[in-house]
């Protein structure tokens, strides 16, 4: 008998072992990211109003906030995190949220927001949080300069990221409690610039959170770019009027992670089920070039340049239905 009848058999019985042994690691060695303790941020409204006053105040007051975090992490005898907050409320650094607290979450912008027509809205994966922020930073920087004049990135770390390899990246329980976030905050920009052009921007697991508040989102489209897969067999499955791209780099690990669904008893449904670049996933395939999982946003790549294009309304190269 040929092998290939097996194969998804086999890559069910893969997964599900991934999951059992990720569950059998100690609690304890989970547990210790989110000790680092922070004060509770000062209250703000729904973002509403992108005039240049109103946007410095929350960048005022999150700057505050930031640094009250600062200073009970150093308090803590957390000097990394300490450094890394201090880094984030230097001068010119833009919050429109920031709250230190259960590992911390934060809204962050480059760019002119107030006078922004194309808005890219960066929504990270595993692995991402307070103290491996500057990487993501660079690159929605990196990405800014690529849009040029009249354009805003917005870094949304709005959720407690999962580690790369735990059993919580492996299941859409964390992208379900983020999903109302993410859809809060475009909901908030389209509201604050309306005649703007918002893309969402996902990648790895921030794709499973993009894909959860997907159904009826204020954005005009939703980028899936270094994708495990996002919970629906689909792009139809998303319910969006959005335009869906994907795209995977041809040195991209995520390429070897088996795209099925398997219900492990006692535990969740763990994997995300159809591969996004697939051709029975339906989205729109992007050249997203030959880098690695965490290249996607490095000057003068295929996938810098074919992500800005498609963030700012033009067709990328490559693109492939």
């Amino acid at each position: 008998m040929p092998d290939r009848p097996r194969r998804p058999r086999l890559l069910r019985t893969l997964l599900a072992a991934l999951v059992t042994f990720a569950v059998a690691v100690p609690v304890s060695g989970a547990a210790r990211p989110a000790a680092v303790p922070a004060p509770a941020p000062t209250p703000l409204g729904p973002l509403r109003d992108a005039s240049p006053a109103a946007l410095e105040e929350r960048y005022a007051v999150s700057r505050q906030d930031i640094r009250a975090a600062g200073r009970m992490a150093a308090g803590h005898g957390d000097l990394k995190r300490a450094a890394s907050l201090r880094a984030m409320a230097g001068p010119g650094r833009q919050f429109l949220s920031f709250d230190g607290r259960d590992g911390g979450r934060s809204v962050e912008v480059t760019g002119a927001l107030s006078s922004a027509r194309r808005i890219a809205v960066l929504v990270p994966g595993a692995g991402v949080g307070l103290d491996a922020y500057g990487r993501l930073r660079r690159g929605a920087t990196a990405l800014r300069e690529e849009l040029g004049e009249g354009a805003a990135v917005v870094v949304w770390l709005g959720y407690r990221s999962p580690a790369t390899v735990s059993p919580a990246a492996l299941t859409t329980g964390r992208a379900d409690e983020a999903a109302p976030g993410l859809r809060a905050l475009v909901d908030g920009l389209r509201a604050a610039r309306p005649a703007a052009r918002i893309s969402l921007l996902c990648h790895s697991y921030g794709s499973v959170i993009c894909a959860r508040s997907a159904p009826g989102t204020a954005a005009d489209s939703l980028v899936l770019y270094g994708s495990p897969g996002v919970g629906v067999e689909d792009a139809r499955s998303l319910r969006t009027r959005a335009r869906v791209w994907a795209g995977r780099g041809g040195g991209d690990w995520i390429a070897r992670v088996p795209h099925v669904r398997v219900r492990v008893p006692f535990v969740a449904t763990v994997g995300f089920g159809t591969d996004p670049v697939a051709e029975e996933f339906g989205a729109e395939v992007f050249d997203a070039g030959d880098g690695g999982h965490s290249d996607y946003l490095l000057p003068g790549s295929r996938s810098m340049t074919n992500l800005a294009r498609i963030a700012a309304g033009a067709e990328p190269s490559g693109a492939s239905r």
